[in-house]
């Protein structure tokens, strides 16, 4: 299969279970879980899983203080402030607000990526930012307005998003060097440090023995697709896609949220959506497309 229809599978993949995810963890928190908990119980696991997969099968060392001191950063951005900010987040406000926020986080990665990468800012890919971003919006600017999220929770939102921008960034230079288990398993290890302090009494309190079968689905998709599945091809990705582009598959997330509703009967899919659909699309590729080479 060709390298950038894998590429493009990947991330394609990961907005769907992000724009899943909306609605699936607001269906665990704060009834069965308080989201500082949840948190802890979401990068815990990726710790064991993706340390089990570098001790075991990688075997492959950090061979830098400098790459140390990224990688403290990338589990600082990427893991500590943006878990937390998402769930506690997400817990105060709508998932429409909140996928609405999100969508700022590829204005983050191009700055950043023209500052501390020093990639050019190519008109036509600020086009199809801005295209994009503006689907996006359109998209669910409608319901929007009937979504009544709470200020603060639509402010750590917006923090979400920038930390995951700068996270994306930052993480680039690392995959250039290593195999994306390390890279994956020492970020979270980094992360856990920050997040276990905040929720490590939460999550003791919820009683596991008596929750629903739903709900321990809900709870494995989270662990097992949002976590585990969407990190590793994220950071996959990361290895032969520009940031900017990895950034921009955020603006699926409404769109798969749509359509999810749509299934449910909770929604109803017409023509108007169909065309910020295509924006999004349309952006997506004029991120993607290549540079003309010189001659």
């Amino acid at each position: 299969m060709n390298r950038q229809v894998q590429v493009h599978g990947a991330l394609f993949l990961v907005a769907l279970i992000y724009g899943a995810n909306y609605s699936i963890a607001k269906e665990i928190m704060p009834a069965y879980v308080q989201p500082f908990g949840l948190i802890v119980i979401r990068v815990v696991s990726a710790v064991l899983v993706f340390g089990s997969l570098s001790l075991w099968v990688v075997k492959e060392k950090v061979q830098s203080r400098s790459d140390w001191f990224r990688i403290c950063l990338c589990g600082l951005f990427g893991i500590t402030l943006n878990q937390l900010s998402f769930f506690s987040g997400l817990n105060l406000t709508s998932p429409i607000n909140a996928s609405l926020i999100q969508t700022v986080s590829p204005v983050v990665v191009v700055l950043l990526s023209a500052y501390l990468l020093k990639e050019r800012i190519q008109i036509f890919r600020m086009v199809g930012i801005l295209l994009a971003g503006l689907g996006a919006m359109l998209l669910i600017s409608g319901k929007a307005g009937n979504a009544q999220g709470h200020l603060l929770g639509d402010l750590l939102i917006l923090l979400n998003a920038a930390c995951f921008g700068a996270f994306l960034v930052l993480v680039k230079p690392l995959m250039q060097r290593y195999n994306a288990i390390t890279v994956v398993s020492r970020v979270f290890l980094a992360g856990s440090i920050g997040v276990i302090p905040f929720g490590w009494r939460q999550a003791l309190e919820p009683d596991y023995a008596h929750m629903p079968a739903s709900i321990w689905g809900a709870i494995a998709f989270v662990i097992i697709g949002m976590t585990i599945l969407a990190y590793l091809l994220n950071i996959w990705a990361m290895k032969y896609a520009s940031p900017a582009l990895v950034g921009v598959y955020i603006y699926l997330q409404p769109v798969f949220a749509i359509l999810i509703a749509v299934s449910l009967g909770k929604d109803l899919f017409t023509w108007q959506k169909a065309l910020y659909a295509a924006m999004i699309f349309g952006g997506v590729y004029l991120v993607s497309k290549p540079k003309k080479a010189s001659v």
